[in-house]
């Protein structure tokens, strides 16, 4: 997964289980539905600026935080 929306997807899901939340109960925090959490994290999604925030946020991580996660993200 050497796309930025892979490793983006990498860096929610490793952020999202060390956080202890589940995919289902992740999406019910954002407001969010948990395909779209899945597809997220399979890299599937383009994410919007919005949503991109609100998932941050729901990581307590900045915008600019997660993108330099997911750039570490093999």
């Amino acid at each position: 997964m050497s796309t930025v929306r892979g490793k983006l997807g990498k860096a929610v899901r490793r952020l999202r289980t060390e956080a202890g939340y589940s995919q289902e109960g992740f999406a019910d925090y954002c407001g969010l539905h948990r395909t779209y959490i899945g597809a997220i994290e399979r890299g599937e999604r383009n994410l919007t600026t919005d949503t991109l925030e609100r998932v941050a946020k729901a990581l307590r991580v900045s915008i600019f935080e997660l993108f330099a996660m997911a750039d570490n993200e093999r």
